[in-house]
């Protein structure tokens, strides 16, 4: 093997770090196994942990410059938000606090004509708007039913309040078929309820409609409101039968009970329905324990039939309702 001078083994072994254990062969075509010194080790590593660090600094740098933008565009955005805002603010201001006008489009006096002119507008709108929640809120006629009928039309001597929500017709929600809508075949099909009212003649408060039965024009001891919550007759709860909500379920049989249970109290001709709700009020199926009261009740017609075949004398308390 020839001999190298030492001046071209550094060369080499400067331009070596990138090979190991490779045979270089050079213009004299000899042989030379090139290995890593330490210096070169400790080069490399060096040059690493530069990488590294400059590498970390470059994602520091970056991410402060994504915050920065980040927190320059919910800035902007809430910048532009509150301008929105104060723009449309102003402009409810102006246009609803403004005083009304004659003929001659000039402005008529009110109550606040004397204060201050910013506060007339802030006033008048504020005014205007609690007016507008009102009648969002609140239902479209204090007077819901008309007048009794008068003689010779015969006028029901019960009103009877129902619930279509959960009692008669059930919603439902899939993402397979979107909105469904189920409600019982004989749904009025003779068109027999006589007043239909919608969800504007009840009060929106709390996230319920509240059904005031002072505003039906009727005798409040002939009213039976049937529902399932008691949150939508709150102001009313001495005339709510309270039925359990109905989940679209064809085996529940409930209205029948109910029907059953309406047509007693007017067999019976009962003076004020409230004493009647009152009584069942305490139980927390009260369609359940009129359906075992009427048990009973036949249970002692039985008894007693059975005493008249005998000749046998026996009393039988009145289980009609109570």
């Amino acid at each position: 093997m020839n001999k190298i001078s030492r001046r071209t083994l550094n060369i080499l072994r400067e331009k070596s770090h990138v090979c190991i254990n490779k045979t270089i062969v050079t213009p004299h075509s000899f042989e030379l196994s090139a290995y890593y010194s330490r210096d070169s080790e400790r080069k490399v590593k060096n040059i690493k942990d530069r990488n590294r660090q400059k590498s970390l600094a470059e994602i520091k740098v970056k991410g402060k410059k994504t915050k920065t933008q980040t927190w320059k565009s919910i800035t902007q955005k809430l910048a532009y938000f509150g301008a929105s805002v104060t723009c449309i603010g102003v402009y409810l201001i102006s246009f609803l606090g403004s005083a009304e006008r004659d003929e001659d489009e000039k402005p008529i006096r009110d109550d606040l004509s004397n204060r201050n002119i910013i506060n007339q507008y802030i006033l008048r709108a504020y005014r205007e708007l609690v007016y507008y929640s009102s009648l969002i809120k609140g239902p479209l006629n204090e007077k819901l039913l008309p007048d009794h009928l008068a003689y010779p039309y015969m006028q029901p001597k019960y009103t009877l309040v129902l619930e279509l929500t959960d009692v008669l017709v059930h919603t439902q929600w899939s993402y397979t078929e979107g909105w469904r809508f189920k409600k019982l075949d004989a749904l009025d099909p003779k068109n027999i309820i006589a007043y239909k009212l919608v969800r504007g003649t009840t009060h929106f408060e709390g996230g319920n409609h509240v059904k005031k039965l002072n505003n039906l024009n009727r005798d409040l001891s002939k009213v039976i409101c049937i529902d399932w919550n008691d949150k939508n007759v709150k102001y009313n709860p001495e005339n709510l039968f309270n039925i359990k909500r109905w989940d679209g379920n064809d085996d529940d049989t409930s209205l029948l009970d109910l029907t059953t249970f309406l047509k007693t109290i007017a067999d019976s001709d009962i003076a004020d329905v409230r004493d009647v709700l009152k009584y069942y009020s305490k139980y927390p199926d009260p369609i359940a324990a009129f359906r075992e009261k009427q048990e009973r009740l036949i249970e002692e017609l039985e008894r007693q039939a059975a005493a008249r075949r005998a000749k046998v004398p026996s009393n039988m308390s009145r289980l009609l309702i109570f």
